[in-house]
C-alpha cells in the first residue's frame, strides 16, 4: 500500500518555499519589522526600563542604548530570571531553560519563551521542506529518522523546565513523526554518551533509517560502532539512508571520512542552530552557505571580527554587509537576549539571498604573533592538502607553540588520523603552505622569520573521545574547538596521549 505521507510532504514543502521566498526578498523590511516588534514587546520589562526602550526608534538609538554583552555582562539580569523573577528580559517567565556548559562561566542558563520556541521547531522543518521542494525527495519520510540529542528529562527551577536544547526540542517532534523516530524515548533518556550510543546501534541496526542527523563528530561514533558490530558499512547496513543532517560544526574535515563509513555519497542539510535561537539552514544543495532566518523573532548586528576588541566598534545592520567578510554575529531576540555576543563569527556567501557560513569563534583563533588565524582557515588548509589523497583525519586541533625547545615559535597541530599520511612532514608542509595563501598575516611571519612553518603532533586514535570524557564533555552538543591562544587543551590532549 502506497503511503500518502510523500505526497503531503510535497505540498506542505511548495507552500513553505513560497512562504520564505516572500520575506526573503524583502530583506531589511524584514528585519526592520523584527527590531520594531522586539523594542515594542519588551518596554515595560526591567531590561527595556534600564536602557530607555520607549525612546528607541532605529537601530542607532539602540547601539547607543544597549552596549554589546557576552553571557558574563549580562548575567546579573539572567539570575534575577532564574531566580524566578518576572519581567526582566521579556514579558513574563521563560518557558525554559537551555543548559549549556560555558567555556569560561560554568553553566549559562538560556532563556527560551512561548515566543522564541517555536522558531527552534519551525526552523528546523522549514530546512526538510526546503530540500523536498528542491530535490523532490520525499521518500524517506516513511522511514525510520534519528536524532543525536540530549536527554528529554528536564528539571524543574521556580517554575521554568531546564535542560539541554536538543531534549527540550525533543518534545516538540511533531505527531506525524513519532512513530518514525529513533531512539525511543528510554534509550534517549541514557546520560551517559557512550552507552547511550551503544543502545542505539542495538535499536537501529535493523531499522529502515533514511535519515540521520546529529554533530558529525558524535554520529561518526555511532556509524563506527555500527561498523564494528556489523562488519558492514553503513549505507550497506541502510539501505534508503539518503539524508544526512546535521549542525554544529563544518562537515568538510569529515565528508572524506563520512564517505567511507557509508560507502556512498548521501544528501546533506546544514543547519546552524543555538540554544540562543535557530539562525540558518541551508536552503539550497548546490549553494554555499545557509540562510539567515530574518523572520525568526531575531534582530542581527554585525561588527567586523579585526575590528571587535577595539572600543567602539561600528555596529552594522544586514542592510551594510559584505560577502567575505569576517564578523562577530550580536543578537537580539525574542527570548530577552539583547545585543548578545553568541561567540560566532560569520561570513556572507551571498546578499541575495543573505546567506551565511560559520567561519569560527571570536574566543577561538590564534593570534599569538598578530597572525589571527581563524577556524575556517585551518579546516581549509587541511581539506586541501588532503583532498585526492588517501590520508583521512578523524579530529584536530591548533595551538601555539611560543617556547620551543630549539629555533622559532610555531604552530603546532594536534591530529588524529584515521589513515596516516606516508610522510608526515610533506602534509605539515602542504597545510602550511594553504595557511599562507590564505592568511597574509601569517605568510608575513613565516617570511619575516618570527614563526617557523607548523607542525604536527600525531594523536592516537581515540584521544580526542578520550579527552572529551576526561572533561565531562563527551557526547552531546560539546565539540573540540578548533584553535586556542593558548595550550591548555593540547597539555591535557598529551597527558592522555
Amino acid at each position: 500500500m502506497l503511503s500518502i505521507k510523500p505526497t503531503i510532504a510535497k505540498s506542505l514543502a511548495k507552500r513553505t518555499f513560497k512562504r520564505i521566498k516572500k520575506w526573503a526578498n524583502k530583506p531589511i523590511e524584514t528585519q526592520d519589522l523584527v527590531f520594531q516588534e522586539l523594542i515594542s514587546k519588551a518596554t515595560e520589562t526591567i531590561f527595556g526600563k534600564d536602557h530607555d526602550f520607549v525612546s528607541i526608534n532605529n537601530h542607532s538609538d539602540f547601539a547607543k542604548r544597549v552596549p554589546v554583552r557576552d553571557y558574563e555582562a549580562l548575567k546579573p539580569y539572567v539570575d534575577k530570571v532564574v531566580a524566578g523573577e518576572e519581567n526582566i528580559l521579556w514579558p513574563d517567565k521563560p518557558l525554559y531553560f537551555a543548559k549549556t556548559s560555558g567555556t569560561t562561566s560554568g553553566s549559562k542558563y538560556i532563556p527560551i519563551t512561548k515566543e522564541s520556541m517555536p522558531t527552534h521547531v519551525d526552523a528546523a522543518r522549514n530546512a526538510i521542506l526546503m530540500y523536498i521542494n528542491e530535490t523532490g525527495n520525499a521518500k524517506f519520510v516513511d522511514g525510520k529518522m534519528i536524532f543525536l540529542q540530549g536527554s528529554p528529562i528536564l528539571k524543574e527551577q521556580n517554575g521554568i523546565q531546564l535542560g539541554r536544547l536538543s531534549g527540550i526540542v525533543a518534545h516538540y517532534v511533531p505527531k506525524y513523526l513519532q512513530k518514525n523516530r529513533m531512539p525511543s524515548f528510554k534509550t534517549n533518556c541514557i546520560e551517559d554518551w557512550e552507552t547511550k550510543v551503544d543502545a542505539i546501534v542495538e535499536e537501529t541496526l535493523t531499522e529502515n533509517m533514511t535519515v540521520i542527523s546529529g554533530i558529525p563528530s558524535w554520529v561518526q561514533m555511532y556509524f563506527e560502532k555500527l561498523q564494528q558490530k556489523s562488519g558492514k558499512q553503513v549505507g550497506e547496513i541502510f539501505k534508503n539512508f539518503n539524508l544526512f543532517i546535521f549542525g554544529g560544526v563544518n562537515y568538510e574535515p569529515y565528508r572524506a571520512k563520512f564517505e567511507n563509513l557509508i560507502g556512498r555519497q548521501v544528501d546533506s542539510i546544514e543547519l546552524y542552530p543555538a540554544s540562543e535561537g535557530f539562525f540558518a539552514f541551508q536552503d539550497k544543495q548546490n549553494e554555499k552557505g545557509m540562510l539567515l532566518q530574518l523572520n525568526s523573532g531575531i534582530f542581527y548586528e554585525f561588527i567586523k571580527a579585526d575590528d571587535f576588541f577595539n572600543e567602539n566598534a561600528k555596529r552594522i545592520t544586514i542592510a551594510d554587509v559584505e560577502v567575505g567578510v569576517n564578523y562577530a554575529m550580536i543578537i537580539s531576540t525574542n527570548a530577552g537576549l539583547w545585543a548578545y555576543n553568541i561567540g560566532d563569527t560569520v561570513e556572507f556567501t551571498s546578499t541575495k539571498p543573505y546567506r551565511v557560513i560559520v567561519s569560527g569563534r571570536i574566543k577561538h583563533f590564534i593570534s599569538a604573533f598578530g597572525e589571527h588565524v581563524i577556524g575556517k582557515e585551518v579546516e581549509q588548509a587541511i581539506k586541501e592538502a588532503t583532498i585526492n589523497t588517501e590520508v583521512r583525519v578523524s579530529e584536530f586541533t591548533v595551538a601555539p607553540q611560543i617556547n620551543p625547545k630549539e629555533g622559532l615559535p610555531y604552530h603546532e597541530w594536534f591530529v588524529e588520523f584515521e589513515n596516516e599520511p606516508e610522510n608526515l612532514s610533506a602534509l605539515a608542509k602542504k597545510i602550511d603552505e594553504s595557511l599562507q595563501n590564505q592568511n597574509s598575516y601569517y605568510f608575513d611571519l613565516i617570511e619575516g622569520k618570527v614563526l617557523q612553518p607548523l607542525k604536527i603532533t600525531k594523536v592516537k586514535k581515540g584521544g580526542f573521545q578520550a579527552y572529551m570524557k576526561s572533561v565531562g564533555k563527551l557526547g552531546g552538543q560539546n565539540k573540540i574547538p578548533r584553535l586556542s591562544n593558548d595550550r591548555k587543551i593540547v597539555k591535557d590532549l598529551s597527558q592522555l596521549n
